[in-house]
Formats: C-alpha cells, structure tokens, sequence
C-alpha cells in the first residue's frame, strides 16, 4: 500500500531537494519569514494611472455598502496601536507636505505638485518616524478622548 500523502506534498516549491521534510518545512518558514521589499503593508507605493484609478474607482463603488459597515464597526472599537501608529505617520506626513508645499494642503496642490513632494516625502521616512514618534502621544489621547465622547482640545497638530 503507498504513503498516504501530507500536506508538505503538496507545497508548490521544493526549497531543499534531497533533504528530510522537517528540514524542508524549516527552510520554508524562514523564506517566509524574510521581508519582502513592499513597506506599503499592503498599499501599493507607485502612483496609479488614469486607468487604474478609473478601475479601483469602479471597484470601491462596489464595495461602499461593506465598507461603511465596516468603518461603523471600526468607529466603536478604540483604535489598535499600529492604527494609532499610522495615524501618527499619516499626520507626519502631512506636517511637512504642508512645510514643502508652503502652507498649502494636499487638496489646494496641483496632482504633478503632489506627486513632486510625495517624492520627496518618501526620501524623508527618518524625519517623518521621528516626528511621528513625538505626535504618537497626543494622537492616542486624541482617540481616548473620542471614544469617551468629548470633543479632542487640539486636533491640528503642530510644532515640528
């Protein structure tokens, strides 16, 4: 009577042929383990095309009745610290977008403008960590105060 097969045949890539399946299945894990080059956590980096943008617009009309569910959901839950870390980020960024852009928001800037700072803001990554530090603590109290219902005392954040 033949082996009864395991889940490690059918793994699409054998990393180590010719070794014992318990090496093979450690050698998997640690490929997985390494970092891939994307820092998006699952956001694309490159700036779309007018059709792309066309497409994800078609996409996210689809797709708008589980996604406001899903930001109610999100509304009455407090907000997990790497969402309070993004936040922070996000906040960073656009400090000093408004620094390079000479007190102009994202809104008021032509797309090529934009997409000229975004460049630049993408050489800056320590800076913006830094500041996103700093902001963290007040970005947290932020929420707190959100979640108990008061209005937050300062929601523009400033002093770089």
């Amino acid at each position: 009577m033949a082996k009864p097969m395991s889940f490690k045949d059918f793994l699409p890539v054998d990393y180590m042929p010719g070794e014992d399946d318990q090496v093979k299945l450690n050698a998997k894990k640690r490929k997985k383990d390494i970092p891939t080059g994307n820092t998006g956590e699952g956001v694309e980096t490159e700036a779309l095309s007018l059709a792309q943008r066309r497409k994800r617009s078609i996409q996210i009309k689809r797709m708008k009745a589980r996604i406001a569910l899903g930001r109610k959901r999100a509304a009455r839950r407090m907000a997990s610290m790497p969402t309070l870390k993004r936040r922070a980020q996000k906040q960073a960024r656009n400090l000093i977008f408004k620094k390079l852009s000479k007190g102009k928001s994202r809104s008021e800037v032509s797309p090529q403008r934009r997409a000229e700072i975004e460049k630049r803001l993408d050489r800056l990554k320590g800076r913006i960590g830094n500041i996103a530090k700093r902001i963290l603590p007040k970005v947290r109290k932020m929420e707190i105060a959100r979640k108990k219902g008061q209005k937050p005392e300062a929601t523009k954040t400033s002093g770089i």
